[in-house]
């Protein structure tokens, strides 16, 4: 009898990232649809940083998709797939439904009707998106060896990363080799697995929904990339920039257009203002450091959470970079081995509620690169 193992595991997640990505664009395409599903994140679950974090239920829905169909193959996981969304949802009549992915698509499209005041036509169309199975995903991870059980891991999912990019739906026609601050190629589909003991991030699979439009007039299709960094094996679907001469005196950043002036000014005197760029999403910022199209991906301040950096950090892993909190990266401990800074997912902030038990308190910084890492924590040293 075959046991599911680790490169099982990668590709079940690839599968349903994939799907995941097919129900974001059905929602995209089904504008009725999309403009029924909003609704206001609010109390405790509010993202402080952005005023309208709007929950989808596209979210919820490729969220209790994941949960079910990894825990349908990985019974030993259920109970350690963890998410951004509540899976509860209020419909117009006040009723609250518990969105779950159900054994038929007849039963999911009759649960939904219920969340979407009996709309039968949406929530026919999107249990078709979640109960269909896309076509194979790259077949690469056969013979994937990893020195770990499933059931050691937990996993992080963050359903449409960039929600808000996802909401305003710019297109923008990407091309190799740059970065695209906005648009909906900036909403990703972000899927981490990570060491229940440790919480060392081990595998990761970032989805594109939106990477290009099918020229044959086919809508969007995607692209994914993955990870995996466990125990001596690193094995990616990313390979490093080509040139391999990174001098630490080209760092090229990537930030958060609402960054503090004062980290501003302190990478502009490092790296000079043209090595400076903005982007939106916090996944989609790290994504780009993982494609080279950015060294460096700072954030000083807490508004990102677990499930934003888990996926991208397996993939950065996996390369030889990593993430870390950047407050850790300022003590002294820190300076002899900047690793102790990792970001770690299995502990909540203790004293905090709602979504900020999960948040990235000391701000972070992801990169390829120690060596540039350390110069960047050098030139903010003293300034935060």
């Amino acid at each position: 009898m075959h046991l599911p193992g680790m490169a099982d595991l990668l590709r079940l997640l690839l599968q349903v990232a994939e799907k995941a990505a097919n129900v974001a664009r059905v929602c995209r395409q089904e504008a009725p649809l999309f403009q029924l599903l909003v609704q206001e994140k609010t109390g405790d679950d509010k993202n402080k940083k952005f005023v309208q974090d709007f929950k989808t239920l596209a979210d919820v829905v490729i969220q209790e998709m994941i949960r079910h169909d990894v825990g349908a193959q990985f019974p030993e996981m259920v109970g350690y797939i963890h998410g951004e969304e509540s899976n509860k949802f209020e419909n117009g009549l006040g009723e609250s439904v518990t969105v779950t992915v159900c054994a038929t698509e007849q039963q999911t499209a009759a649960l939904l009707a219920r969340v979407l005041d009996d709309d039968h036509t949406a929530a026919s169309l999107l249990a078709r998106a979640i109960h269909q199975d896309p076509a194979t995903v790259d077949g690469s991870t056969d013979g994937l060896s990893v020195p770990l059980n499933p059931s050691e891991l937990s996993i992080w999912i963050d359903p449409i990363d960039a929600t808000s990019q996802y909401i305003e739906g710019h297109e923008e026609v990407l091309e190799e080799g740059h970065l695209f601050p906005s648009g909906l190629h900036c909403a990703l589909v972000l899927i981490g697995a990570y060491r229940r003991s440790t919480g060392e991030p081990v595998m990761g699979v970032i989805n594109q929904p939106f990477n290009y439009k099918d020229p044959a007039g086919g809508g969007w299709k995607g692209k994914h990339f993955w990870g995996v960094s466990c125990g001596g094996v690193s094995i990616s679907s990313v390979s490093l920039p080509k040139d391999g001469s990174e001098q630490s005196e080209e760092l090229s950043v990537v930030l958060s257009s609402s960054e503090k002036q004062v980290v501003k000014e302190a990478l502009t005197s490092l790296c000079g203002p043209e090595k400076l760029m903005y982007a939106s999403g916090a996944g989609y910022k790290i994504l780009c450091v993982i494609q080279g199209l950015a060294d460096i991906y700072i954030l000083s301040e807490g508004s990102t959470f677990k499930w934003d950096s888990c996926a991208p950090h397996a993939l950065l892993q996996a390369l030889g970079g990593g993430i870390v909190d950047l407050n850790m990266c300022f003590q002294s401990s820190c300076e002899t081995d900047i690793h102790q800074a990792e970001l770690t997912y299995h502990q909540p902030n203790a004293e905090c509620k709602g979504a900020d038990r999960w948040a990235n308190r000391g701000g972070l910084v992801a990169y390829r690169d120690t060596t540039q890492l350390r110069s960047i924590i050098r030139a903010l040293k003293d300034k935060l």
